[in-house]
């Protein structure tokens, strides 16, 4: 019986990534005959930067051909991302209690919002700022002109590491409400957290304050946003 059991949930699952792939794929399908037009979207941001006789180049054979559909299939990625969640809740659902399901699906939700507006964030704002420094610093004579493949690795890596950062308040959230931590401790652990900030932001963002900054202070505001959003649950946590 039981045996039965786990291999119904593994037969679940594997319908359930069946399904995610295959929204995935329709996501690529719609949107791969515009590969070229969202590749100009996303190097908007450098190429309003570059001087007048400079463009952007690649420097190898397929690049015209591969970058675009790399960036096509990162946002069929992101654009399918609530079906994906939406499998995984149908999926794990059925095994959490009420109150369960209330937290986890508001969880989810948020997790998925707060990645959203770390992308918005890079692209309408750090993007700009950072490319306006780089270009604006080079030597003269310097003819600054970028590969296409490193400037999609740059945009997307930095975009990965601003989701992750808004995904600060879940965090919190989860470790509150998991019993590992308290508001109060965190509170003590301020400046702990605000150098924390400041030394990921130095790791992962470009050797620049500008970016630099722009990661650590939000990621601080949304720590904070955690603790507020924590002592709330622990406020309400009685009628759950």
């Amino acid at each position: 019986m039981e045996e039965s059991s786990l291999f119904d949930h593994l037969t679940e699952l594997r319908t359930r990534l069946i399904k995610s792939l295959i929204g995935i794929f329709i996501c690529f399908l719609a949107l791969v005959y515009f590969s070229n037009d969202i590749y100009e979207f996303l190097a908007e941001p450098l190429q309003k930067f570059l001087p007048i006789n400079s463009s952007m180049i690649a420097t190898e054979v397929a690049s015209p051909f591969l970058a675009p559909l790399k960036l096509t299939l990162f946002v069929s990625l992101m654009i399918s991302m609530p079906y994906f969640l939406n499998q995984l809740w149908a999926f794990i659902a059925p095994a959490l209690y009420r109150n369960e399901k209330q937290i986890s699906g508001y969880i989810m939700v948020s997790s998925v919002l707060l990645f959203y507006v770390g992308i918005a964030f890079t692209y309408f704002l750090v993007l700009p700022l950072v490319f306006g420094f780089f270009t604006s610093s080079a030597p003269e004579g310097v003819m600054v002109m970028t590969d296409i493949n490193s400037y999609l690795s740059f945009v997307l890596g930095m975009m990965f590491a601003f989701g992750l950062a808004f995904e600060i308040p879940i965090l919190i959230f989860l470790l509150v409400w998991s019993g590992i931590t308290s508001p109060e401790v965190l509170s003590e652990k301020r400046p702990y957290v605000i150098v924390a900030c400041f030394t990921v932001g130095m790791l992962i963002t470009p050797p620049d304050i500008i970016s630099q900054t722009l990661l650590a202070v939000p990621a601080w505001l949304l720590f904070e946003v955690g603790l507020i959003a924590a002592k709330v649950l622990l406020s309400k946590k009685g009628n759950y």
